[in-house]
């Protein structure tokens, strides 16, 4: 299960302290202009020690691509691509060998397969999200074709939140603090409740909003291929992700039916919605308004702290967890976010375009 897609598929490789993490990407459509300093951005919102609020950990996280790429443009064939991994302090996890971690994959994992790469989680690091963030990139470069743009933000960490509605917010602001909120007061307090708790050697959560404009109408599938769910299992399939909601999500559940239904209108615009609390998908299918919805993700489960455990044998033990790590993941996790979104519009539209004559 290292393929996501359909079409547009990426199947990825690698370990958090392994040579390189990379992929290939597959069903990129040909003739596509690969802008190499937009791919090199999205990693760089992604690496690791890129603020005063994220891991120490410092890595270049340059792409290197093999294979699919000619003269600037997509070819057709297979994308190939790696990100060779400089600054492992492999050391730094030995305590871990044989004992799980509160919270992470270490159990599970070992239960599964009988061998685990206790450094730094192996394949279950987020450090393999790098793959994720370049096949996103090219299904961005792909999207931008048809008009679709992708913003995520952060619009909560721990209990602080943002409390307008993203039509509210100068999405624009995104990218010019640390924390990645639009909302700068907010942005002020986030930072603050992180450094505090990075001090303390604690974590926390928060959630993700992501908006996609300009996504045709027709994307989904009325049954088990539903717009919503595909979104959902991307979201979902994020390290430290515990909860998907689209358009009104649980907040709608209290409203009337009469307060809640989006009425059709038709003006020069042409057919559409007065109202947008479906966000944007109807019967799993998308509508073409504005697709929105929020990534709920947990407070990081590395603590630089004692905490209680057991050994692969079931014996007690006293975890002291040491290296570089974040204390709030959900900075870095935005353009995961969007890189996982735009893989699936893309997937969807390349997938639309086979339904009718």
């Amino acid at each position: 299960m290292n393929t996501f897609g359909k079409l547009f598929t990426i199947t990825s490789f690698g370990e958090s302290h392994g040579e390189a993490v990379g992929g290939v990407v597959d069903g990129m459509p040909a003739g596509i202009d690969i802008d190499m300093d937009f791919i090199q951005a999205e990693l760089n919102r992604r690496r690791p020690g890129q603020s005063k609020v994220t891991t120490s950990r410092k890595e270049p996280d340059k792409v290197e691509f093999l294979s699919g790429i000619f003269e600037g443009e997509s070819t057709g064939a297979p994308i190939g691509f790696m990100v060779r991994n400089t600054n492992q302090h492999s050391n730094d996890y030995d305590n871990l060998r044989n004992v799980f971690r509160p919270s992470h994959a270490d159990f599970t994992y070992y239960s599964k397969y009988g061998i685990r790469d206790h450094r730094g989680g192996g394949r279950s690091s987020a450090r393999v999200t790098i793959s994720r963030c370049v096949g996103g990139a090219l299904a961005k470069l792909a999207l931008r074709q048809i008009g679709v743009s992708i913003q995520a933000y952060t619009s909560q960490v721990g209990n602080i939140a943002v409390d307008k509605d993203y039509l509210n917010l100068d999405l624009a602001l995104t990218e010019t603090n640390a924390v990645r909120c639009p909302d700068l007061e907010k942005a002020q307090q986030m930072e603050k409740l992180i450094l505090k708790l990075k001090a303390d050697g604690d974590t926390t959560g928060g959630i993700v909003t992501c908006v996609i404009k300009g996504c045709p109408v027709g994307l989904g599938e009325p049954e088990f291929g539903k717009l919503h769910a595909q979104l959902g299992a991307a979201m979902l399939g994020i390290n430290a992700v515990k909860g998907f909601e689209y358009g009104c999500g649980f907040a709608g559940v209290s409203a009337k039916g009469s307060e809640q239904n989006d009425v059709f209108v038709s003006d020069e615009k042409g057919i559409h919605t007065a109202t947008n609390r479906s966000g944007g998908i109807q019967g799993g299918i998308s509508n073409g308004e504005d697709i929105y919805f929020r990534v709920a993700f947990k407070p990081v489960a590395t603590l630089l702290m004692e905490q209680p455990t057991v050994d692969k044998d079931g014996n007690s033990a006293t975890l002291e967890v040491k290296g570089r790590h974040d204390p709030c993941v959900v900075p870095r996790a935005v353009p995961i976010v969007e890189d996982m979104a735009a893989m699936v519009i893309l997937d969807n539209y390349l997938l639309n375009k086979a339904c009718r004559m």
